[in-house]
């Protein structure tokens, strides 16, 4: 008689992807690279402009959302190509509201590529991230952030209407790896371009320990938290998602009589 399987030996095989898995999980490091790549490229880089601006009002929406939570009175909320985004509010704590946002894009973005694996859940939290950017759009005050927030809500609505799902399952998990990377280039360009806008990195490093803790190692430190959550997102698809990928077919067998 076979040993009974330990629960050690059952989580583990329950961590080895299916082939579908195996193949989401490439998209997620392609997504990666090529984000990495098209980000810094001189002119290619407007390629992914629409999709930055969209990833950036998220961003702003985790800092809206956790002033409101602290008590503040959101004021505006506004993009812009060359500025970043910007976050208006009078009150609130600044020690939680100024991480939400980097933290609010590792949330998100880790959220899309877990639902990524599977088609209801990327139904689900698209539906989410339209809610979100709804809001987003309550706060707007320039064109540029009503008429991107729109687009994008648009888009969600129109891949829905697809009848193969597979579009929408792979732009929220595009949509959740470049969320994810947010922390990383908003620390490079503050740094190398100089916005206007401070990232968040440098405010927090100047109200917290009066700078005695650098911006780049507050911007390292939320860019690893965004690695953590990826890893658990990615991991917890695995578990939840594994009968639902395995592609698996049952048959059975025709009856017979004697």
């Amino acid at each position: 008689m076979a040993p009974l399987p330990s629960s050690g030996q059952d989580f583990g095989s329950r961590l080895e992807p299916s082939e579908e898995q195996k193949r989401t999980i490439i998209f997620v490091g392609v997504y990666a690279i090529v984000i990495s790549v098209l980000w810094n490229l001189p002119i290619v880089k407007h390629v992914l402009w629409p999709f930055k601006i969209v990833t950036v009002a998220l961003h702003e929406f985790g800092h809206a959302s956790a002033g409101l939570c602290t008590g503040a009175k959101i004021v505006a909320i506004t993009l812009d190509p060359d500025q970043g985004g910007l976050t208006k509010m009078r009150g609130g704590n600044q020690y939680i509201s100024l991480p939400a946002g980097y933290l609010g894009s590792a949330f998100w973005g880790a959220l899309m590529i877990f639902a990524g694996f599977d088609v209801t859940a990327s139904k689900v939290v698209s539906a989410l991230v339209g809610l979100a950017m709804l809001l987003t759009l309550y706060w707007a005050k320039n064109w540029l952030t009503r008429g991107i927030t729109l687009l994008f809500i648009g888009l969600i609505v129109g891949l829905w209407l697809i009848k193969d799902a597979f579009y929408l399952r792979y732009f929220v998990l595009f949509m959740g790896t470049m969320s994810c990377l947010y922390s990383l280039w908003d620390i490079i360009e503050d740094l190398v371009t100089r916005k206007v806008n401070e990232s968040d990195a440098t405010q927090f490093s100047r109200i917290c320990c009066g700078g005695c803790i650098p911006a780049q190692a507050w911007g390292l430190l939320w860019f690893l938290v965004s690695v953590a959550f990826v890893a658990a997102a990615v991991i917890a698809a695995l578990l939840v998602f594994k009968d639902e990928n395995t592609g698996a077919t049952t048959t059975t067998s025709p009856s017979t009589t004697t």
